[in-house]
C-alpha cells in the first residue's frame, strides 16, 4: 500500500500544491514566498523523514495569513488521505528537542481528533516574512485538517528563532514517529479511529 497522497488547492487568495510520500525518504522541496515558513517546513519534513513537495504563491500579496492558513490546510488532507484507514499507526510519539537556549516538548496522538494545544513565549512578532501569530494558526490548521492532537510545549529560551525551529524539528521528529507502522491492526482499545 503506497502511504502517499497530492493536492491542489486555489482560492482567489492562493494556490498550494503538496505531496507526501511518508514512507520514502529524503527529497524535500519547499517554495513558498516566506524566507522563514520555507525553513520551519524544510527542518520539519527533513526531520520526519519522508518525500515531500510544497509550492504555493500568494495571489494577493498583502499579508502572510492566508498563504500559511492555505498550506497548513493542504498539508493536513495530505497526510490525512496518506494514513489511510491508519491501520496498524504507532499513534502516539512525543519528542523533547534542545536548540541551544530553547527546549520544547511536541506530542501527536493520530487520533482522528484534530486539535492543537500551544504554549509558547514568543517574543518577536514576526521573523524572516512570517508573522509569528501565524505559526500559532499553521499548527492549529495542521491538526484540525490532519485529524491528530497536537500539544506544543515550550520548556526554556529567549530566542524566538531558536524556539520555533526547536518546535518544528520536534513536529518532523513525532509525525516520523506516530506514522510508522507497528501492527497489523488499529492502536485503539476501541478498534477504530
Amino acid at each position: 500500500m503506497s502511504r502517499s497522497s497530492r493536492k491542489v488547492r486555489e482560492t482567489k487568495e492562493t494556490l498550494v500544491e503538496v505531496s507526501l510520500d511518508i514512507d520514502n525518504c529524503c527529497s524535500v522541496e519547499v517554495l513558498t514566498p516566506i524566507p522563514f515558513l520555507n525553513h520551519l517546513l524544510t527542518t520539519m519534513f527533513f526531520y520526519m523523514r519522508s518525500n515531500v513537495y510544497v509550492k504555493a504563491v500568494d495571489k494577493l500579496g498583502y499579508d502572510d495569513h492566508h498563504l500559511v492558513e492555505d498550506v497548513a490546510i493542504t498539508l493536513g488532507d495530505v497526510l490525512r488521505d496518506s494514513l489511510g484507514d491508519r491501520v496498524g499507526i504507532k499513534r502516539f510519539a512525543y519528542s523533547i528537542v534542545p536548540m541551544d537556549d530553547a527546549l520544547t516538548i511536541v506530542a501527536v496522538d493520530i487520533s482522528g481528533r484534530g486539535n492543537a494545544y500551544v504554549r509558547l513565549n514568543i517574543e518577536r512578532e514576526s521573523i524572516g516574512g512570517l508573522a509569528v501569530e501565524n505559526v500559532y494558526h499553521f499548527l492549529e490548521s495542521l491538526a484540525r485538517r490532519s485529524e491528530i492532537t497536537l500539544h506544543v510545549v515550550q520548556l526554556s529560551g529567549n530566542n524566538s528563532h531558536h524556539i520555533l525551529e526547536s518546535v518544528f524539528k520536534g513536529l518532523g521528529m513525532v509525525l516520523h514517529e506516530a506514522t510508522r507502522i507497528v501492527s497489523n491492526s488499529v492502536v485503539s482499545v476501541k478498534g477504530s479511529l
